[in-house]
């Protein structure tokens, strides 16, 4: 087990001010969703609802009155800082190459993380940039688990409650970090440390400083 956990800054990098506060505040990553809408990489957690919505849970807001900033944008806010894991959203069989097309644009060269539900968009990613295959749910996992001890990866993205111990321990004979989320509060970064895991993922900047901080 490491001594010291990675600490990942969850949707921080969403807009740039969250972004600058996070790298500022000397996180080891920080995440920033990404949607392909109409040839444009916007950076959101909000989905995509009709041509004119977006929603989240009992979020709903019109697309018209909302500032979503690109993929290119957040690159330059980070102004060569490569400090980011882009959480590439939904199936869209352009929104890997896009992105892969963007970073080599832009940021050729930059071990940035990239990670994905859809494990078969990381395979328009090459070295140096990290691949991180992401799971939600126990159907998931299972078949993370299998693949990974088939084509051992950089990373895995998992939600905290669906580990153990025994599992997290299985992950790191296959992958070189295993990252769990939601790690918002004291007892989750706990639990956390108890399941043995190499990265917490929080929206908690606060909890994250006092972690970088012993």
């Amino acid at each position: 087990m490491p001594s010291q956990l990675m600490a990942i800054a969850h949707r921080a990098g969403n807009d740039t001010a969250g972004l600058r506060a996070a790298l500022d505040a000397g996180v080891d990553l920080v995440e920033a969703d990404i949607h392909l809408f109409k040839g444009a990489l916007e950076v959101r957690h909000l989905k995509t609802l009709g041509r004119g919505w977006l929603w989240d849970k009992w979020v709903l807001v019109r697309r018209r009155e909302t500032v979503l900033p690109e993929l290119h944008e957040v690159l330059a806010a980070a102004d060569g800082d490569h400090r980011l894991m882009l959480d590439l959203k939904g199936p869209a069989a352009a929104l890997a190459p896009k992105v892969a097309a963007l970073l080599r644009e832009v940021a050729p060269g930059a071990p940035i993380t990239v990670c994905t539900k859809h494990w078969g968009m990381l395979d328009a990613f090459e070295d140096p940039v990290r691949r991180v295959l992401s799971s939600s749910n126990r159907v998931t996992l299972r078949r993370l688990r299998a693949r990974v001890r088939r084509e051992p990866a950089y990373g895995v993205s998992i939600r905290r409650e669906l580990l153990t111990p025994a599992v997290v321990a299985e992950l790191r004979e296959s992958v070189e970090v295993v990252m769990v989320w939601p790690v918002d509060t004291p007892e989750a970064l706990a639990h956390a440390r108890h399941l043995g895991v190499s990265a917490v993922i929080s929206k908690n900047l606060d909890l994250l400083r006092g972690l970088m901080a012993g």
